[in-house]
């Protein structure tokens, strides 16, 4: 019953965020402005919102593991690899980390990220998920799996060519160039997206749609605000490069 209305939670609250974030940006990174409340520093902000993703899932799925099966604990990893990465490595990668996060967003990504890993940890962990079935059935799994690794391995290589774009100490914005960076001002948003559409993919289950629409609706309007906020601060940014996804937006 939690998990159904988790789940609903978040479908509703998708098309709400996408609709706020095209008229009002999120004030963190570039888009950092006051009047949001108290702030901590970046570093601090990432760690404590996304910890929650990072550990619900896990402790709901391991409190049943007798009872879990492979595809499940396959699913598990992909999963917490994501958020290893983000929660535990991306942080203290960060270059300009003395940047300040509101405390008001931290709580709201950290109501979310409980939330949705809740959701997706009581699917992994009931009978849900198809384990056999038949050829399409594992094709699409197959297919849900090459899309997540396809999209993390983009999501994090286009973080580490940001992070090149700043010498240490330095703190200021450039234009990135090369890769998928010559087609879209945000690769890394469009790996994570491909991501989470491969996982709803691979689970085939409402908290995987939910989830993946959700990070559409969060991810595409600020990538159009840093596509805009990039060619409203340089003056040669490329004007041919779309958004978030290539050729498209």
């Amino acid at each position: 019953m939690l998990d159904a209305i988790a789940i609903l939670i978040i479908f509703i609250s998708a098309p709400i965020v996408f609709t706020l974030l095209f008229f009002y940006t999120a004030p963190y990174g570039r888009h950092f402005r006051e009047g949001w409340g108290p702030s901590v520093t970046a570093r601090i902000g990432w760690i404590v919102m996304e910890a929650p993703a990072l550990l619900v899932i896990g402790i709901i799925v391991l409190a049943n593991g007798s009872r879990i099966s492979p595809v499940s604990f396959l699913l598990l990893g992909l999963w917490e690899i994501h958020y290893l990465y983000r929660t535990c490595l991306f942080p203290f990668l960060m270059r300009g980390s003395s940047k300040r996060f509101p405390i008001a967003i931290i709580g709201f990504a950290f109501i979310f990220n409980s939330l949705n890993g809740y959701a997706n940890g009581i699917f992994l962990s009931g009978p849900g998920l198809l384990t056999s079935g038949g050829f399409l059935p594992s094709l699409r799994m197959c297919a849900g799996i090459a899309l997540f690794a396809a999209g993390f391995v983009t999501h994090v290589w286009a973080d580490r060519d940001l992070r090149r774009l700043r010498k240490p100490g330095e703190i200021g914005y450039k234009i990135p160039h090369g890769g998928l960076f010559e087609y879209v001002s945000n690769p890394n948003y469009f790996g994570e997206i491909t991501e989470w559409c491969g996982w709803a993919l691979a689970t085939w289950s409402l908290p995987g749609l939910a989830f993946a629409l959700f990070t559409i609706a969060n991810l595409v309007p600020r990538a159009y605000a840093n596509r805009r906020w990039y060619m409203a601060t340089f003056s040669d940014y490329p004007v041919g490069r779309k958004s978030v996804i290539p050729f498209v937006f």
